[in-house]
């Protein structure tokens, strides 16, 4: 084992060889992020975030403090930064249609943590390029969160949200079909609007999302059912009767289904379900889709692979068990059976 050398102490007098840093401005330093994230190839709307985010905190840090350069930024900076998203920030703050007065007080915690994983990611980049002599959000660590047990559909909720859509109508069809698919493949918001006629192979039932579809740019293939392939090609056939594009999921004049349109369509069945106390989004389709397929006897590692999770420790804050399947597997699986048996 290679011993540690003693460090040499320097003469009196002794020339320093100290780095010099720049002194980058707060507007800067995020200049010279996002043009470095940019040419590692992040997506838009990532690098939308990332300025976003930063401009959240140095509006914040504007009232508060009087800071000019990145060096002068601290650990208690960014700690009272999260004090302050917790118990004073006003939720939707500056929203377009949604009035904050009217909003409580203090961000929930998996808010905050997005934005100190996006402040970390800006950090660490400017350090790995050297342009600072410390970085103050080494030691800020991520919120505590609760997980929550409620954020997946039961049997009885998704009986209920099928039997919503007025399907006689292409709306109600399409929503039809958008929840289907949903439930079958776990894909994504950004992936289920997006999807194409030429990605569905109907002879192997697979669908193909390159690389610069997915999240994590690895190319993916999403198996799906034969009855999904049905009313898939029903859709299909509807689309061409009415509109030239290659786009699955459409609006009533044809233009591309947006991410807000899709989810508002969601929570508006949900909310004539009678469904309460979940917050309906596509992601918890996804939950569902997870849950349900680990429940019906999917290995993890195959479901790792369909749902495009790089690490399956992401995958497992999908298949939070409620207290009807502990029940049953403990009365299955419990020891203690096969010995009064």
């Amino acid at each position: 084992m290679a011993l540690k050398k003693k460090a040499r102490r320097k003469q009196v007098g002794e020339i320093s060889n100290r780095k010099e840093y720049p002194k980058l401005t707060l507007n800067q330093a995020i200049d010279y992020v996002i043009s470095g994230k940019r040419a590692e190839g992040l997506r838009d709307r990532t690098l939308r975030d990332y300025t976003n985010m930063w401009r959240y905190f140095t509006d914040w840090l504007a009232e508060n403090y009087e800071v000019e350069t990145i060096d002068e930024l601290t650990t208690d900076v960014f700690r009272n930064y999260i004090n302050y998203l917790r118990y004073d920030a006003k939720r939707y703050d500056g929203h377009k249609y949604i009035d904050a007065e009217k909003q409580g007080v203090g961000l929930k915690e998996a808010s905050i943590n997005i934005r100190i994983r996006t402040y970390r990611a800006i950090f660490n980049h400017l350090d790995r390029e050297g342009l600072i002599e410390y970085n103050p959000m080494n030691n800020v660590k991520e919120l505590r969160t609760d997980i929550d047990l409620t954020n997946c559909f039961t049997d009885e909720d998704v009986k209920a949200l099928l039997a919503q859509p007025n399907q006689r109508t292409y709306v109600g069809f399409r929503d039809y079909v958008a929840m289907i698919v949903l439930l079958d493949t776990g894909m994504r918001m950004n992936e289920i609007i997006n999807l194409r006629v030429s990605e569905i192979d109907f002879q192997t039932r697979f669908i193909t999302l390159e690389g610069d579809r997915n999240k994590n740019r690895k190319p993916r293939l999403i198996p799906f059912s034969a009855q999904v392939a049905k009313i898939l090609l029903q859709l299909i056939a509807e689309n061409r009767e009415h509109f030239k594009t290659d786009r699955l999921f459409l609006s009533t004049y044809g233009e591309n289904l947006g991410w807000n349109q899709l989810n508002k369509r969601l929570k508006y069945h949900a909310e004539k379900a009678g469904i309460d106390g979940k917050k309906v989004t596509s992601h918890v389709y996804r939950h569902t889709w997870a849950k349900n397929m680990i429940l019906n006897g999917c290995d993890p590692f195959t479901l790792q692979k369909m749902g495009g999770w790089q690490d399956i420790r992401t995958m497992r804050r999908y298949i939070q068990m409620d207290t009807t399947e502990m029940r049953r597997s403990h009365d299955d699986f419990s020891p203690i059976s096969k010995f009064r048996k």
